[in-house]
């Protein structure tokens, strides 16, 4: 079958699998990463995630973002019965090595409009010890 240009490889695979009920294999939390002036900024994709419900954790040079996102399922038949529901409910994460040498307050993390902005150093040389003299006796 040949398949118009302007349709991604995995068109046809998300509309079939679509059709049949399953899961879509979007990605998410799709990252762009930007050098801006001495400081890289990751940009992340959370729609729909309140503030609350995103988390942000650095351990051993390693940044864990992670988002758990919850929609309260009203039962009321005033407001309607889902036919079908296709916004994300659940959890994702993506991990990053960012650096041994970056502390908690060198990342700058602000969330706005569903993307979430992280900013921290490019490079952040290790605190060395100033040589000191030391006296023989």
């Amino acid at each position: 079958m040949i398949v118009p240009s302007f349709f991604s490889d995995s068109y046809f695979d998300e509309v079939f699998n679509s059709l049949n009920g399953k899961e879509s294999t979007k990605p998410l939390m799709r990252t762009d990463v930007k050098e801006v002036g001495t400081d890289y900024l990751l940009e992340i994709e959370m729609p729909g995630f309140d503030k609350d419900e995103i988390h942000a954790e650095l351990e051993k040079g390693y940044l864990t973002i992670s988002g758990v996102h919850t929609n309260k399922i009203d039962e009321d038949e005033k407001c309607g019965k889902y036919i079908r529901r296709e916004r994300y409910m659940g959890k994702c994460s993506r991990t990053f090595y960012i650096g041994e040498n970056l502390k908690q307050e060198d990342v700058k993390a602000k969330y706005e409009n569903g993307i979430l902005s992280i900013a921290f150093p490019k490079d952040k040389k290790p605190e060395i010890e100033e040589k000191k003299r030391i006296s023989i006796e």
